[in-house]
């Protein structure tokens, strides 16, 4: 039986080579504390290489959707990931696509060097 759905297919991307993060400041202590937690880290280990939707995700991590929701909505607020594209359920539902932002996170502690170019 055929779907009216599109089938699961592969979304292409182009994360960005590397994302900076100087932490010297309430600002960037959000963003280390986002970092910070377990299931954020093995989220953030699930998108590598290859994107997914929340409940993808939850399968990988083993958490509920609403726990991977909550990481989700707090690493993409820093940049950390970024959603890239729909897929459609089994029962038709649109769900968003997750990716990683950067491939590799430089963290730098101190204030940030400005460039006299």
């Amino acid at each position: 039986m055929t779907s009216a759905f599109p089938p699961r297919n592969r979304l292409e991307y182009d994360p960005r080579e590397r994302a900076d993060l100087t932490v010297s400041g309430d600002s960037r202590v959000d963003a280390l504390d986002a970092l910070s937690s377990g299931t954020a880290q093995s989220i953030l280990g699930a998108l590598d290489g290859d994107p997914k939707t929340t409940s993808e995700i939850a399968e990988v991590v083993d958490t509920s959707i609403q726990n991977v929701h909550h990481h989700l909505r707090r690493l993409e607020e820093h940049d950390f990931v970024e959603p890239i594209g729909t897929r459609y359920s089994v029962k038709g539902r649109e769900m968003t696509v997750y990716a990683l932002a950067a491939e590799k996170l430089v963290v730098q502690f101190g204030a940030a060097e400005q460039s006299s170019d």
